[in-house]
């Protein structure tokens, strides 16, 4: 039989006392075989992440620990390895790569710099030898350019290029196994797509064991050859990937599966187009240009390009487009917090394009929006029904008004109204979104700009907040703009589709027509790019 590259048997982990459960892994067992990829899937705070840091010795100790178990490796207990034994697997024998390059690679050293480090760590080989190895690796994960990336600080490349550093990074010394943390999750669906792609290449070359780590059923269903599902620390279900997706037998899998949104539009009402909430003529806004401090012109990008768009009323509309598309400056001349070089913005007819901050303030609480990252929007030394209420009390609001209006939008979004007297680190990530919907609700807007509100959610709960999104347009006859990278997404809240590239729409129109029938190449390549997209639950 196939030896096992890794072996885990009842492992525990203890937490904190003050922690709400005392185990983070309860009675945890599974194995990885050589050549395999692994997926291993649950929501935040099911166990993964300290399950794969027990396995390389990084756990906070002495707080968090392993009170039971073996995690068998190349003949020997992990969790019975002296500290040197460890540091000499760490990076070797076994590697990882992060969910975010940005925090784990070193700001000050060139990316060409860190990995012939893990050569000189780990290797005798001198500067030559490790210089060519460095340049083969760059060019094993198809980095453009590899004669100059080498010499390229990590702010330098794009989030995918990092990653690939990131794979390079933990291919350096053929290890046996890569524990690959939520690698994917901050790409776009192209880049995304890359990534996997390059995954799967370069592990069936080695031959190395994977374990993925992953809520995505979408990357499972792209890259997975076994699949186990974790939750509250405890290993649920496993088995082949087809029959875990196909055939899940534990009520939470099928709960994760159907949770995931499908690529399937729904379908839009009909009947006449309502009036636009919001349309946008003719927009453009340039960056750079100007002279630099020592004379000269900088580079001028035009991040958005001619670009018009409408927005009825009581509809949602999608802009969908990759990093640097434009995607985020539209958003920010639509509320104001950049200028427009040209174009009209009309909000319920008015044209505030060249509005001064003085004059746009009668009309700001019409348009609100609802950020990506719900824990930094809020601040965190601001009780929630205060956060909530601040808006309106700046309106004129009696505060005692503007607290029972706190009140009532948190049971409008699903919470307690008990939860206006806490503070956002004590919720969840899926509560605190809530709580920023609750916000934005009550200035009473016309418009809700909603820039990727989910994409840091765990898909259970992604699909909660969509479903509160669409509730609420529908009983409130809200108009919302939806920028998000995620076609399934787009697919599951969206009307109409307008797909930007390099600050220009190159194509726009009914969500299900455009599904049904991309007529542009980009488009295409977007819907192509989709992970998991010829599984459909």
């Amino acid at each position: 039989m196939n030896q096992p590259v890794l072996g885990i048997e009842d492992l525990r982990v203890a937490l904190p006392a003050w922690s709400d459960r005392p185990l983070a892994v309860d009675g945890v067992s599974l194995t990885i075989d050589r050549n395999e990829i692994l997926c291993v899937v649950g929501e935040s705070g099911s166990g993964k992440s300290v399950m794969a840091k027990s396995i390389l010795g990084l756990l906070p100790a002495p707080h968090v620990r392993v009170v039971n178990g073996a995690i068998h490796f190349e003949n020997r207990d992990l969790l019975r390895a002296g500290e040197g034994e460890m540091r000499a697997i760490r990076g070797g024998r076994i590697s990882m790569i992060f969910q975010e390059p940005m925090v784990a690679l070193n700001p000050l050293m060139k990316v060409g710099a860190q990995i012939d480090e893990i050569f000189r760590v780990h290797t005798n080989v001198g500067a030559q030898v490790r210089r060519r190895r460095v340049m083969e690796l760059f060019s094993d994960v198809h980095l453009p350019d590899p004669e100059r990336i080498p010499d390229s600080y990590p702010h330098e490349l794009s989030g995918g290029q990092r990653q690939r550093v990131m794979i390079a990074m933990a291919l350096a010394l053929e290890p046996a196994l890569i524990i690959a943390d939520e690698p994917t999750t901050a790409l776009d669906v192209t880049t995304q797509a890359q990534i996997l792609t390059l995954l799967k290449e370069l592990q069936g070359k080695h031959g190395t064991a994977v374990m993925f780590i992953t809520h995505d059923f979408g990357v499972v269903a792209e890259v997975a050859d076994r699949v186990v599902v974790m939750r509250d620390g405890k290993l649920i279900e496993s088995g082949a990937t087809g029959d875990v997706l196909r055939d899940p037998k534990a009520d939470y899998t099928r709960a994760l599966v159907s949770a995931v949104p499908s690529l399937h539009p729904r379908h839009e009402s009909t009947g006449d187009r309502p009036a636009p909430a919001l349309a946008i003529e003719g927009l453009n806004k340039i960056y750079g240009g100007r002279a630099g401090l020592f004379g000269g012109h900088g580079r001028r990008v035009h991040a958005v390009r001619d670009v018009s768009l409408e927005v009825p009323r009581g509809h949602s509309v999608a802009l969908v487009g990759e990093s640097g598309s434009g995607k985020s400056t539209l958003a920010r001349c639509v509320v104001g917090l950049e200028k427009a070089d040209g174009g009209d913005v009309l909000l319920n007819g008015e044209n505030i394009a060249g509005y001064s901050r003085k004059q746009l303030k009668p009309y700001r609480h019409l348009v609100q929006m609802v950020f990506q990252d719900p824990f930094a929007s809020l601040n965190p030394r601001h009780r929630v029904g205060d956060i909530i209420a601040l808006g309106p009390t700046l309106r004129g609001t009696p505060r005692r008004e503007a607290w029972d209006r706190a009140h009532e939008l948190l049971g409008m979004v699903g919470l307690q109204p008990e939860a206006a007297g806490r503070f956002p680190h004590e919720f969840s990530g899926g509560q605190r979104q809530r709580i920023g919907i609750a916000r934005a609700l009550a200035m009473e807007p016309a418009l809700i700009l909603a820039d990727e509100p989910v994409s840091a959610l765990d898909v259970s709960v992604q699909k909660q907040v969509l479903d509160l999104l669409d509730e609420l347009r529908r009983s409130l006859a809200l108009s919302m703009l939806f920028i998000t990278h995620d076609l399934r997404v787009a697919a599951h809240v969206c009307d109409e589709i307008a797909v930007m590239r390099h600050g220009e729409i190159v194509e726009r129109g009914p969500t299900s027509e455009i599904f049904a029938s991309p007529g542009h190449e980009y488009t295409r390549q977007l819907l192509d790019s989709v992970p998991g997209k010829g599984w459909e639950h």
